[in-house]
């Protein structure tokens, strides 16, 4: 099955470092903060997370299939010591496993190690964000990466093969299109299909425009629109939205 990385290994790599360690530098401002975007969580609850995803996809990748018994208990361990351990240990499993080692991935495409080089990018960037917004101090996501990103939210996420059963509480039968930096992918949704092209081809019921970074975070949950990044059927977007959060949460 071909690898859906759309960018080379090492700026995913770069990527995954550079705000993996921000994300530590932000729980070293303080633990107990809660944060916005994850009602119910600390910013240590983010860390702890982060661990247990970095060190789920370290067996993966060590296994080639999903680890089982799962998770390990890790309460005992204190969170910055423990995600300074794990961030380490994904990024040596990624660069010894390479790009072309047959694993387990929930990917219906791909089922390489290059799925995880992009997706552990991405997980850290979105909950680097849900860091700083417990202390009030966002930064910007990697404009490459946010449109990467965008792209595995709707491709992936969104559109695989999930919906067949009508297994949705947002039936939205409506066409949106998402564009952000010259690129566009147009999504016709009904209640038991999500089909994504990659083009600005047809009519819609909505678009939505804007930057990578804010579309991107905004299709995770953790940004909002401002009333001029949208056109045509309100009602749409936010349905449009709720269908993504049932697939990304």
């Amino acid at each position: 099955m071909l690898s859906r990385m759309t960018l080379p290994p090492e700026f995913y790599l770069a990527c995954l470092q550079a705000d993996s360690t921000r994300l530590a530098e932000v729980g070293r401002l303080g633990l107990t903060e809660a944060v916005p975007s994850c009602p119910g969580w600390t910013v240590e609850s983010v860390l702890r997370h982060v661990a247990q995803v970095y060190l789920h996809k370290v067996e993966i990748l060590r296994l080639a299939a999903k680890p089982d018994p799962w998770p390990p208990y890790l309460d005992d361990r204190d969170a910055l010591d423990l995600y300074d351990e794990t961030r380490a240990a994904i990024v040596v499993a990624l660069e010894q496993s390479g790009t072309e080692l047959p694993t387990w991935t929930f990917s219906p495409t791909d089922k390489t190690s290059a799925f995880w080089y992009r997706r552990m990018a991405l997980e850290t960037a979105v909950h680097r964000i849900d860091a700083e917004l417990a202390h009030g101090a966002a930064t910007p996501v990697n404009s490459d990466l946010a449109l990467d990103g965008i792209d595995e939210v709707l491709t992936l996420m969104l559109g695989g093969p999930w919906w067949e059963e009508g297994d949705t509480e947002h039936p939205v039968d409506a066409t949106i299109r998402i564009t952000s930096d010259g690129r566009s992918w147009t999504i016709r949704l009904d209640a038991t299909s999500a089909t994504v092209t990659p083009t600005a081809e047809g009519d819609v019921d909505a678009e939505v425009f804007g930057d990578p970074d804010d579309l991107f975070l905004w299709l995770w949950g953790r940004h909002d629109l401002s009333m001029e990044q949208s056109a045509g059927d309100d009602n749409a977007v936010r349905e449009f939205r709720a269908r993504v959060a049932e697939c990304t949460t």
